[in-house]
């Protein structure tokens, strides 16, 4: 064990002398990478995954083993003949589509608030191509944190969709967020209106969790599918200050705060709260709490929001008793029927990385799996 703890410790210096050198390494390398191509580097970019092509790999990959060769085979050649035969169908009647467009195509497209609508149409022989192809459905993940750092993807994977999606197309958001800031979640929230603005259906699926600003965002789709123990709901706001003013005072420090404005600052940190400072900060939060109702209400007339805006979190099944969701079905079932009649791509903003980052990220596995190795290993010897 002595030899063991000796190692451990020659282990930890080399990784921090390591860890020291592609620090240093990577800072000077991004620096000269910043300074040569900041007019030329791109901002980010769009990736798409056909996810019909990977449910269909991976049946195709059971079914090798599962089957003999020859029987395979012959399965896979049918299976090619009749998808030739539905690309060669699909674009015969597209061919005839645009010899004879309709005369006027127009398409009542659903208000964000379901009260108002307005006319979203296209040029008649775009329709035409719209009628004919299969329906398409594009898939977005949404993984929140406090800060909602995620819209800012978020927003270019929604503009992008909009510049390609057909009035028969439908969206899907892969949402999971527990919360966080009121302006980050409610732009996330403005950003999935977009789709709704333009009557594109939009479905969210929570597979383990959308409460408060999370549920803000969900509550904008059309219709929204939960996991039977996903946490849903948590329609409330909260808020902590912290105030070490009689600590301050017990050592003879003054705090002096100076603002022009009554309201500009109720509760501080440093300074002596105030029972109307206190009050004054209350009425706000409350009136955040009055606006997340509103928000949610427009969206989900039918919800009782007295009753599901106490800042609790429901289980799918307690959630769906409450009409917080409409369906119990995981986003892998519901996408997975979905490739049988649609084609499903999944859609997501790409940053690049420095060479810094990508050093760190290399570091960062090497030394996870090393981690892995020794508790393997401490694993085996107890």
């Amino acid at each position: 064990m002595d030899f063991l703890f000796d190692y451990l410790g020659f282990l930890a210096r080399v990784a921090t002398i390591v860890a020291a050198i592609v620090i240093v390494i990577g800072a000077i390398a991004s620096a000269g990478h910043r300074r040569s191509h900041r007019q030329q580097r791109p901002r980010g970019h769009i990736e798409v995954t056909p996810l019909n092509d990977v449910l269909r790999d991976m049946r195709h990959v059971l079914e090798h083993a599962l089957t003999p060769h020859a029987e395979y085979r012959k399965h896979i050649k049918a299976e090619k003949a009749a998808a030739k035969a539905e690309e060669k169908a699909r674009r015969r009647a597209l061919k005839n589509a645009q010899r004879n467009p309709p005369a006027e195509v127009e398409v009542a497209a659903e208000g964000a608030g379901e009260a108002a609508s307005q006319e979203r149409a296209k040029p008649a022989g775009e329709q035409a191509q719209d009628d004919k192809r299969r329906r398409r459905i594009f898939v977005l993940d949404f993984d929140g944190d406090p800060a909602a750092s995620g819209v800012e993807s978020l927003r270019h994977e929604v503009t992008a969709v909009l510049a390609a999606a057909g009035n028969k197309d439908e969206v899907v958001v892969r949402l999971h967020s527990a919360g966080g800031m009121v302006q980050g979640y409610g732009l996330g929230a403005s950003q999935l209106a977009r789709f709704r603005s333009c009557g594109l259906n939009l479905v969210v699926a929570v597979d383990r969790v959308a409460a408060s600003g999370g549920y803000m965002m969900a509550a904008v789709a059309n219709t929204i599918l939960a996991a039977p123990f996903a946490l849903v709901g948590s329609i409330g706001v909260v808020a902590q200050v912290p105030n070490v003013n009689r600590l301050l005072k017990k050592h003879d420090v003054d705090v002096e705060l100076h603002t022009a404005g009554r309201y500009k600052r109720t509760l501080t940190v440093f300074g002596e709260n105030t029972e109307e400072a206190r009050a004054k900060f209350l009425e706000e939060l409350n009136d955040i709490h009055a606006m997340f109702q509103e928000f949610v209400g427009e969206f989900r007339s039918t919800l009782d929001l007295e009753a599901v805006s106490t800042g609790e979190a429901w289980a799918g099944q307690r959630a769906l008793e409450r009409a917080l969701v409409d369906r119990l079905l995981t986003s892998d079932e519901y996408l997975a029927g979905a490739c049988d009649e649609a084609d499903v791509f999944e859609v997501r903003w790409v940053l690049p990385k420095t060479p810094l980052e990508r050093a760190m990220e290399r570091f960062s596995d090497g030394t996870t799996k090393v981690v892995e190795r020794l508790m393997g290993a401490f694993s085996r010897w107890g």
